[in-house]
């Protein structure tokens, strides 16, 4: 069952991750409304070509189309004009003499490209806009036609494999020299990969063909042949006969393609009966396999006994333990924390300096500096040794580094440092995390295994919402009973999470007295003045406070209750900090200008760098079509 587990989850991710990756949307979006060809052919073997492109750009400057050099087709390329027809007004651009990279708005070149190729080219100027846009891109192809000593032979590739634009109608009508006496003197084929187009010819001197929903990377090309006679002159021509030939070729093809036709028939009859089939046989799967879990589930939450505290408090005023660091504390507080944000770590990072300030590790003060203005200094006094906890110790070790070894620096360079050195910053966030709970899993405040249980339960919980939200969205109906159940085991998942003993007894006592203290600092001003400690161990309070997020209210309720705070304390060596946060705004200031620099490291993406984000574009967006010689039938008409 674990294997079968596995299999759904992975299969889940990926069918999320194909889902989301094909539905982003690219820059530099092109995709042709319609495309639509007029072929005038001419009697000395050329081809007058005139397309009209009906076509939405997005973040492209230039347009362009090339046709591979290939003497066994064409001889070259002439007569090239472009212009844009708007409000059924013309245009005409301007023609550049070479070959570029990026046109000009409204100019245009027609000829070789760096890799010998002709091309045309022509400047949009929506490199930072979008827009649809009708364009006629006009040109005549030398020697075109193949002169055979029964017929002449059309055999055009009018849109390319390279070509990279999707289209919602792809139309084009050809026209011969003069007129013919009977229709079926022209011959008419049709090639693209999709079989998904049709050609007929509609008059004595008219071929028309049309192909819907185009793919880019496919191709449409067309064969004709037509009374030999029409053609009086030509650089290609042939002392043999073409009709049996080509015949024998398109039949072939021809027979291909019928029989793809009759297989893609046979698939869309049984697909859906396929995929009825093996909904009904996952569902079942599903259900027996995720409905002995919900079972499990029941079971296992009806066994779980939730520890009380010993004893329910109100209030609590000594300090729980007198060594717990302010991010043990904030942890043992809060068990829904499983890592620190940057918020949080703000907090703590804060609370530990002003802990280790009261522990003599170092000095937190305010000075004048040369300009006369107040900035505030910080000296480390000694170096972190074995009286001070490992998550502690890595907050000093990292001031000291930031200090340049220096033991001493002002708030803004410490600000400055922490903003500059994201990759440092982030594995300081996630060390401390790391140390807090292994300290707390030492200390038996918290249960190692049972918190291992706990993230199996939390993370089974997020699989479950994902398949539900996956169904929903791409199922619903044919999967109603497994969204059902997931909805349940959801939901059983939480509440087993919820109901384990992650905190130990001891923990769990802990945490109430860490409740009741900080509700305590949160309302001590309104309670019998008799209940107030000493002033002295407002001091250990304001590091836990800090960490809390409360510090600022309860340096107010101080002054309140303390009104000649500043008597009592200037002077005094015994109060380390405690002046400072009560009149220079250093609670407030000090916290959020730490949080505000951890925030703004994390903003960079913890990638060593920091700005610069929201993807790109592109500047000009290949548009290829070519001729050569690829074949598959989409239609047979003669």
């Amino acid at each position: 069952m674990k294997i079968i587990n596995k299999i759904f989850h992975i299969i889940l991710f990926m069918l999320v991750s194909l889902i989301i990756g094909t539905t982003q949307v690219k820059a530099g979006d092109l995709n042709l409304n319609s495309l639509d060809f007029k072929v005038q052919i001419n009697n000395d073997g050329s081809i007058d070509i005139t397309e009209t492109w009906n076509i939405y750009i997005r973040q492209t400057n230039t347009l362009y189309k090339t046709f591979n050099t290939d003497s066994s087709k064409y001889s070259g390329i002439t007569n090239v004009t472009v212009k844009e027809i708007t409000n059924g007004k013309s245009n005409n651009f301007i023609k550049n003499s070479n070959w570029e990279y990026h046109v000009a708005k409204n100019h245009y070149y027609g000829t070789k490209n760096e890799d010998g190729d002709f091309e045309i080219g022509w400047g949009v100027g929506l490199d930072n806009s979008s827009g649809t846009r009708k364009y006629e891109i006009s040109y005549t192809v030398k020697d075109a036609i193949t002169k055979y000593n029964d017929y002449s032979e059309l055999y055009w590739q009018f849109v390319g494999k390279d070509f990279e634009v999707d289209a919602s109608n792809i139309t084009g009508t050809i026209y011969l020299p003069a007129n013919v006496q009977n229709k079926e003197n022209i011959k008419v084929w049709g090639h693209t990969e999709d079989l998904n187009g049709t050609i007929y010819v509609t008059d004595i001197n008219k071929i028309e063909f049309e192909i819907n929903n185009f793919r880019s990377g496919r191709y449409v090309e067309v064969r004709t042949l037509f009374p030999t006679e029409l053609i009086t002159s030509s650089g290609r021509s042939k002392n043999t006969e073409i009709l049996q030939t080509a015949i024998n070729e398109e039949t072939k093809w021809a027979d291909k393609a019928n029989s793809r036709r009759e297989r893609n028939a046979f698939l869309a009859k049984a697909i859906p009966i396929v995929l009825i089939g093996a909904c009904i046989i996952i569902n079942m799967l599903l259900i027996l396999v995720y409905l002995k879990k919900t079972i499990r589930y029941i079971k296992k939450r009806k066994e779980l006994s939730k520890y009380n505290p010993t004893t329910k408090l109100e209030y609590f005023r000594d300090l729980p333990s007198k060594d717990s660091t302010p991010g043990e504390a904030l942890k043992t507080l809060d068990m829904k924390i499983s890592t620190f944000t940057p918020t949080n770590f703000g907090k703590v990072f804060s609370a530990t300096m002003l802990d280790l300030s009261l522990k003599g590790y170092l000095e937190i003060k305010q000075e004048k500096n040369q300009k006369g203005k107040d900035i505030i200094q910080i000296n480390i006094l000694k170096e972190a040794d074995d009286e001070i906890k490992l998550d502690e110790k890595r907050i000093i070790d990292f001031i000291k580094k930031a200090s340049k070894n220096k033991n001493s620096l002002t708030l803004k360079e410490l600000e400055n440092y922490i903003k500059n050195h994201t990759t440092s910053t982030d594995l300081l966030l996630k060390d401390t995390y790391d140390r807090v709970n292994k300290q707390l899993i030492e200390e038996k405040v918290i249960d190692k295994e049972i918190q291992k249980e706990y993230q199996k339960y939390k993370t089974n919980q997020t699989y479950y919402v994902l398949a539900i939200i996956f169904l929903l969205c791409f199922t619903f109906i044919a999967f109603i009973i497994p969204i059902i159940i997931f909805i349940i085991n959801a939901v059983l998942c939480g509440r087993i999470a919820k109901n384990l003993n992650v905190l130990t007894q001891k923990g769990v006592d802990m945490q109430e007295q860490w409740k009741g203290l900080k509700k305590y600092m949160e309302d001590f001003s309104m309670l019998d003045r008799r209940e107030v400690p000493e002033l002295i161990i407002w001091e250990k309070y304001l590091v836990y406070a800090t960490v809390f997020g409360i510090a600022d209210k309860v340096i107010k309720q101080l002054k309140i209750v303390y009104p000649n705070l500043d008597e009592i304390t200037t002077g005094m060596n015994t109060f380390t900090y405690m002046n400072l946060m009560m009149y220079t705004d250093f609670s407030s200031s000090f916290t959020k200008s730490i949080n505000s620099s951890i925030s703004s490291a994390y903003s960079s993406g913890t990638g060593a760098g920091g700005g610069f984000s929201g993807g790109g574009g592109f500047g000009r967006r290949p548009v290829v079509a070519e001729a050569e010689d690829n074949i598959l039938k989409f239609c047979y008409n003669n």
